[in-house]
This record gives structure tokens, sequence and C-alpha cells, in this order.
């Protein structure tokens, strides 16, 4: 209340809002704790996860008590959150968010924050809040270098006016096979955070309307005018209109494999898969790499992963389908 841009009113109009925030991993976290310390009035976070050790070196709000109760990591953060501040009502769903339930899930809620972890998903949240008109914030990091954008839909670009197809598996390293450092997850959760408290205390003309590129290993920060991809673009969601995400006609797929104890993921969205490239990703976290023209196999933790050319995968060692596409999305970069 004492910072003059936010004030009594403005705390007073957090305290009202609502946000929901999806993927409480990395990124997540630290948004989370951020706006629960702040005031914001409800949030509720949505993840589909448990928590691993190796989440602890980037995921603020868990620690090794939780691994040993096995909890999902949304009921873990909102005890969590809980302590801090009272005030704020939090809601934790366990449940891996897809087109079949988003819109419930978002439903009457202000704003929506992506700690997501692939590019599905926030393609599935772009389609939702450019249709609806709802403002929402994009955030990722890899290795030392994030990225952050306040999306206003048919104010400012969206996210397929930037980027209007996902880069290839092959393309899109992931946490656990490129590495995180902590650092860059701080600084990006944080330019999330308060643009989240612009947005919410509805001071719109104060956003920042550029892409934010940062690497913090480097010290360097870049304000990227993308207002042009809008403005000149020919954007297949906010200017044709089209939501193949929210429709689910881009939609992974998975099914169980009768007797198999295995996961068949099917990606609709994706493309012919670079197998010797994906094979080289792969091969600091996984066993046994081997592949040829048609398909490669991984063993990956206790799961062999077959991935295919067509970009489907079949992962053994589980009947759980929220497991597998987790293990996909988290290995392969959906």
């Amino acid at each position: 209340m004492l910072f003059d841009a936010i004030g009594p009113d403005g705390q007073r109009k957090l305290l009202a809002s609502r946000a929901v925030l999806i993927g409480c991993g990395a990124l997540g976290t630290v948004v989370a704790n951020t706006l629960v310390r702040a005031g914001v009035g409800v949030l509720r976070i949505c993840d589909r996860d448990f928590i691993e050790k190796d989440n602890l070196q980037r995921q603020i709000l868990f620690d090794e008590e939780d691994i040993a109760a096995n909890l999902p990591k949304a009921q873990a953060a909102a005890t969590k959150l809980s302590r801090i501040n009272r005030d704020v009502f939090i809601e934790p769903i366990v449940r891996d968010v897809n087109h079949t339930n988003i819109e419930n899930l978002v439903e009457g809620f202000d704003l929506i924050l992506d700690g997501t972890d692939n590019f599905e998903t926030r393609f599935l949240i772009n389609d939702l809040c450019v249709r609806d008109r709802r403002p929402w914030i994009y955030g990722a990091v890899i290795g030392s270098t994030g990225l952050c954008l306040t999306i206003v839909p048919y104010e400012t670009p969206c996210l397929r006016c930037v980027f209007e197809e996902a880069p290839p598996p092959e393309m899109n390293p992931t946490c656990d096979t490129a590495g995180v450092l902590a650092s860059a997850v701080n600084v990006v959760a944080s330019l999330q955070a308060v643009e989240a408290i612009k947005l919410l205390i509805g001071r719109r003309e104060q956003i920042n309307r550029h892409l934010v590129h940062c690497d913090v290993w480097e010290g360097r920060f870049l304000n990227m005018n993308v207002q042009g991809a809008f403005d000149q673009g020919d954007c297949p969601c906010c200017r044709r209109r089209d939501f193949p995400y929210l429709e689910g006609r881009l939609a992974s797929t998975s099914s169980a494999l009768c007797g198999r104890n295995a996961v068949q993921i099917s990606a609709a969205a994706a493309g012919p898969v670079n197998l010797p490239a994906m094979a080289d990703k792969l091969r600091s976290v996984a066993a046994g790499v081997s592949f040829n023209e048609y398909l490669l196999k991984a063993r990956i933790e206790t799961f062999d992963m077959t991935l295919f050319a067509d970009g489907r995968a079949i992962i053994k060692g589980t009947d759980n389908a929220d497991k597998a596409r987790g293990l996909y999305a988290k290995y392969l970069g959906a």
C-alpha cells in the first residue's frame, strides 16, 4: 500500500481478484508464492504432477517431507501457501488441464498464469484466452535463459502471433534434458507476477507490451517489440479465430495398451521427428538409447520409451495416462 503505483485502492482490488495458475513447477511455485504474499484474493492452482527430488533445486514451495508424503504439487503448494497468508483463498486442483476441462477450470477468473512445461498446453490457454478476450501471462525458462510475455487479446500479440507453431521435439529442450538455473526461474516468475498484479488492479496501461528475453548467466536483458506480429500479421488464432487446441483438433491423446503395462501417446500437433537429434538430446538422461529410421528406444527412470518418427510414443512401465503424458512432456518436449 505504501508503493504509490498500487496504494490502498490497488490493494483492495488485488484482494478482490481471482487468478488461475496452470502448472505449479519451477515458475508456478515462485509466481504463487509472490502473489499470495502480495494479497491476491483467490488463487486456483492446477497441476497434474507429483513432487520428485530433482524438483527441489528450483521449485521453492516443496521439500523432502512432501516427497516422503507423496503429495501432489498442487496440494503441497496450497498447504504451504495457506501458512503464509490466511486471507487468500487457495484452491488446489490435481488434474491434467486439457481441452475437455479448461473452460470449467478458469470460469469466473480474471487472469491465467502460465506455469506449464509444454507448448500444447500453452497454445490451449492461448486459444481460450483469445476466444474469451481474457488476459494471460506466458513464461518459459531453460538453462539460464527465459521469456515472458503479457498477452491482452486484440491489444497485444497473442502467443501464436509470436510462435505460430511449436518447435519440433528434437529442437525443444526441457529442464530435464538441458537443465535450468533457479536464478533464471526466479527472474522470469517475478516478471510474470508483477505483470499479473498490474492487470489484477486495473493498471493495464502499465503492462510491459514487449517480449522479454533474459539470460541471467550472461547478464543480458532484451525487450523485444513484437507488436508488429499482431498489427501486420495473419495470426491463425487472433486474426482468423481458429482455435484447434481448444476444440481438441490438435490435442494429444493417450490410451492404455491392454495387458502391457504401457500407454501410447499420440501428439496430434507433432510433425516428423528428427530421431538422430532426439537421440543426442536424450543421451545425457537416458540409458540404452538406440534408433533407426523408424523409431528410437531409451530407458528413462524406470520406464522404457519408444518414440516413433511421427511423434507417437509408447511408454512402458505404467498404465497411468497422466503419468505417461507427464513423462512425454518432461523428456520429449511436447
